[in-house]
């Protein structure tokens, strides 16, 4: 899995009822995988190609042209790569439906996993965040309390795996919780890769993330 650079997203309005974000991309830079929590369009900004990788190993180019729209649904799930030899840019326009304030921010909350991100994803947890890891000395797995600690953790998963990217994801929201479903593909600081399938449960608290609860699945033999 090779290292790209992230492309930098810049939010210039973020309402209740709409967000309009302008994505930069340097020469093969990417979004990092995210699934769309809400309908889009998106302004090309220049002409140019985009690489769409989508889930199955399926990748595909799009050509845009600039200043002409088009409108997706929610639900998409991709990585979207910069195929051009030159820098590009598009402006996304999200319609958030009333009550979607805790999906678009579980959203952000994913796809700064997949930037590896780590001021954006301490961006969607609270004051008193708590982590539980998959394993650890404790019947929780490791435990971890209080943002500096919480900050901490997270940022050790990017050293171990540096190349780390959160694919196949899905959101369920269950009231004050969410699951997040994914699968997890990295390459360790030792060379191993490694694919598997995991989930979180999200504690919400007022949009944001008291505690993140990580379960996975072991591989053996």
């Amino acid at each position: 899995m090779s290292l790209r650079q992230q492309a930098e997203a810049l939010v210039h309005i973020d309402e209740p009822n709409v967000r309009v974000t302008e994505y930069q991309f340097q020469p093969g830079a990417e979004t990092g995988w995210h699934r769309h929590m809400a309908d889009y369009v998106v302004v090309p900004l220049l002409d140019g190609d985009l690489l769409l990788e989508e889930p199955g190993g399926v990748a595909r180019m799009a050509r845009l042209k600039r200043h002409a729209p088009y409108a997706r649904r929610e639900g998409v799930e991709h990585n979207v790569v910069n195929a051009n030899a030159y820098p590009f840019s598009f402006i996304e326009i999200e319609h958030l439906k009333e009550g979607l304030d805790v999906k678009s921010m579980l959203d952000r909350f994913v796809a700064a996993w997949n930037a590896h991100d780590l001021e954006r994803i301490m961006a969607c947890m609270t004051d008193d965040c708590v982590f539980w890891s998959s394993a650890g000395a404790h019947p929780e797995g490791g435990v971890f309390e209080g943002r500096e600690a919480v900050a901490e953790a997270f940022a050790t998963i990017f050293q171990n795996f540096p190349d780390a990217a959160w694919i196949e994801c899905r959101i369920t929201l269950f009231g004050s919780r969410a699951l997040w479903e994914w699968t997890f593909i990295g390459t360790g600081t030792n060379g191993t890769k490694t694919t598997v399938l995991g989930a979180d449960i999200l504690e919400l608290v007022e949009s944001r993330i008291r505690r993140k609860n990580s379960f996975r699945k072991t591989m053996t033999g």
